[in-house]
């Protein structure tokens, strides 16, 4: 940590149990407890976003910033971006989390010139590589930022402008380079403006071409330098384009198998994006999951009064429960983890804040895990979805699943028959009554 701590008076969070008054303690997340046979920690693999926490300012369409950040002292952007990294790792060390993760323009400003630019990264990563080698900290994904400038106004790799879609090739490859330079797990295409607002000057056809070819780029480049991390695809249905090409799970899978990216890429699926999409993060999930596509998270949730990706942190023991039995159920997400992409309130503006809403962000997935672990130690769950789907066990069953029955053979079955058997309730309720037995 710097000499002159940004957060005096705020130690290390520990874990102190459920019947702790202190608020600044963990009640559920203990790291090193066994859950299903392996730590917490390696469960849920906690990330800090740099964008949320590092550099957001509780700005939003109606106001300025409101946020207090005393460490916001230096009037030089690459300066003030090296006293960023400090307060970043003193962050990380007194959470106790274990991962970061960003942008390239959160951690290092835009320069004049691309070649500024990529220097101004070069001296930021100097900084991080020694306070990851100091304390032990990783990067768990990197990515680049392909929306905020204008150059971007039409997209990066969809843009219908061929030097944006080459500077937007520029600056991922320094990002890659980057992240494997830092150790990154992983890097994430998350395309911000991939998408139109138009169709009547849209070729969607040619952009989508376009997207396929700079992922394909990418994943020849990390094969080129000996980056072995896993590549992730961010689905996000809305904001900024009326429609993003990477809409939601099936989607954005779709693309990757129509493009021959199946191999190389998963998805990264995030909270309010899944329900943007009209979906629930369950959804989301089981999809990606059932695909094999199953790759990391962003952890937070939306406002159900609010219409935009509003980043809050998950709070909601029902939702991360089902988020971790979801995961449990696919083996985990390591080498991806659980980022929170979330951010605090613009009314939470002290900097004391940023740590409770980590520290309940981290208690409410603890939770959600070791209620995710137990619902499948007791097995009633599945034991009731086994019994739904019990008919499927039988000879029929079995033979159509194997391929073994055609139409022809299945008339013949139900002409003999006459009629198929009624139908079991769904027992929705039983179910919603079961898990709550558990919260």
């Amino acid at each position: 940590m710097a000499d002159r701590e940004a957060f005096p008076g705020i130690g290390r969070i520990k874990y102190e149990g459920p019947a702790t008054k202190n608020m600044l303690a963990f009640r559920h997340y203990d790291a090193d407890a066994l859950v299903e046979g392996k730590p917490m920690r390696d469960h849920l693999r906690f990330a800090v976003s740099y964008w949320h926490t590092m550099r957001g300012t509780g700005s939003d369409p109606f106001g300025p910033g409101t946020m207090v950040r005393p460490w916001e002292t230096e009037s030089d952007p690459l300066q003030a971006a090296l006293a960023r990294v400090d307060v970043a790792f003193e962050f990380l060390e007194k959470l106790g989390c274990d991962f970061y993760c960003f942008h390239d323009r959160d951690v290092a400003p835009d320069g004049a010139t691309l070649a500024e630019s990529n220097k101004h990264f070069d001296t930021v990563a100097d900084s991080l590589e020694k306070h990851q080698q100091r304390s032990g900290k990783k990067l768990l994904w990197g990515t680049a930022n392909l929306f905020s400038n204008p150059r971007y106004v039409h997209g990066a790799a969809t843009s219908p402008n061929v030097e944006t879609f080459a500077y937007a090739a520029a600056q991922v490859k320094k990002a890659m380079e980057v992240t494997h330079r830092l150790g990154g797990a992983g890097y994430v295409f998350w395309g911000g403006r991939e998408g139109y607002q138009c169709l009547w000057n849209t070729d969607m056809k040619r952009e989508v071409d376009h997207l396929a070819r700079f992922m394909h780029m990418a994943v020849d480049y990390a094969k080129e330098i000996g980056f072995t991390g896993q590549f992730y695809f961010e689905p996000k249905p809305r904001e900024p384009m009326k429609h993003q090409y990477d809409f939601d799970s099936a989607t954005c899978i779709n693309f990757l198998r129509a493009y021959g990216l199946e191999k190389h890429v998963k998805m990264n699926i995030e909270t309010n994006h899944a329900t943007l999409a009209g979906h629930e993060m369950q959804h989301e999930l089981e999809y990606a999951g059932m695909q094999g596509f199953l790759g990391s998270i962003d952890a937070n949730t939306g406002d159900t009064l609010v219409g935009w990706d509003t980043d809050q942190f998950p709070t909601n023991i029902y939702l991360t429960t089902q988020i971790m039995y979801t995961l449990l159920k696919y083996g985990g997400i390591a080498p991806g983890g659980v980022n929170f992409d979330a951010k605090v309130r613009r009314e939470s503006f002290e900097p004391v804040d940023l740590f409770h809403a980590h520290i309940g962000g981290m208690d409410a997935f603890a939770r959600g895990l070791k209620i995710a672990a137990a619902m499948r130690a007791d097995g009633a769950v599945q034991k009731l979805v086994e019994e739904r789907y019990a008919s499927w066990s039988g000879p029929l069953g079995k033979r159509i699943e194997a391929g073994s029955e055609s139409l022809k053979s299945l008339e013949q079955e139900m002409l003999k028959k006459g009629e198929a058997e009624p139908c079991k309730s769904g027992r929705q309720e039983l179910f919603e009554n079961l898990i709550n037995t558990y919260l």
